[in-house]
Formats: structure tokens, sequence, C-alpha cells
């Protein structure tokens, strides 16, 4: 029976358990960051930088505002604070038939949000190879 991924994905959300990434994402996933030029590709990778993102958008500043899903693809609009600036972007998610995520979409506005999305992302995952 196919994963259903938009509840699993705001499950995973929800408790911040980058854990559970693993069983919702596809082996071959490609992430696009807002401030990476080229796609990140493979399980690894996607899980680094989602899990980073959960840790960087804490639960009590970040929540989807708007959601809009049709077969296996889905666009999730989200609103932050970090150091008081106001992120507004948008989680774009393809899937496979399984349920799991192929593709995953970040893009963030204005420019300060994504000086401070880049600036902190840069931190946590420096702070994670250092670990």
């Amino acid at each position: 029976m196919p994963i259903d991924t938009l509840h699993a994905w705001h499950a995973i959300v929800a408790a911040r358990d980058a854990a559970g990434l693993d069983g919702l994402l596809a082996d071959d996933v490609v992430f696009h960051s807002p401030v990476v030029h080229t796609p990140q590709r493979g399980k690894p990778l996607t899980n680094m930088y989602l899990g980073a993102a959960m840790r960087v958008f804490t639960a009590e500043a970040f929540r989807y505002v708007r959601e809009v899903a049709r077969g296996n693809d889905a666009v999730l609009e989200f609103e932050a604070q970090i150091d008081g600036i106001l992120v507004n972007g948008v989680d774009m998610i393809k899937w496979d038939a399984e349920g799991r995520i192929v593709d995953f979409k970040v893009m963030i506005r204005p420019l300060k949000a994504i000086e401070v999305v880049h600036r902190k992302m840069a931190e946590m995952l420096a702070a994670g190879r250092r670990a």
C-alpha cells in the first residue's frame, strides 16, 4: 500500500522528526535548495538539508498557510520568522507511485529571507559536519 505522502510529511514536520524522513524519501530523491546552484541528489544529502531546515525553522515560528495538491505533486506555502525576518516560501514536492518523495524544491522570498536562511543553514550544516 502506498504511503500517504502529504500526511506523513506533515506529521514529520509537526514532530520535527528528521529520522522519519528515511522512510519517506526515495533513494534517488533530488533536492533543490533556494541557495545552492546545483540539485543535491540522493537520500543522504536530502536528509541532511531537510534535517537542518527542521532545526533552522523552529516549530513555533513555522507554519504552512496553503496547500495545493494534484496527483503526485503538491505545493505547500509556508511562513516563518527567523531573527525577526518574515520568511515566505513554498515546498514543491513530487512523489512516486509508492508515495516516496522523488523531488523536493524549496523557493523563498524576499531577499532578506533568503539571506537569513542561507546564513542559518550554513551554520547548521557546518555544525553537523563537525559533530
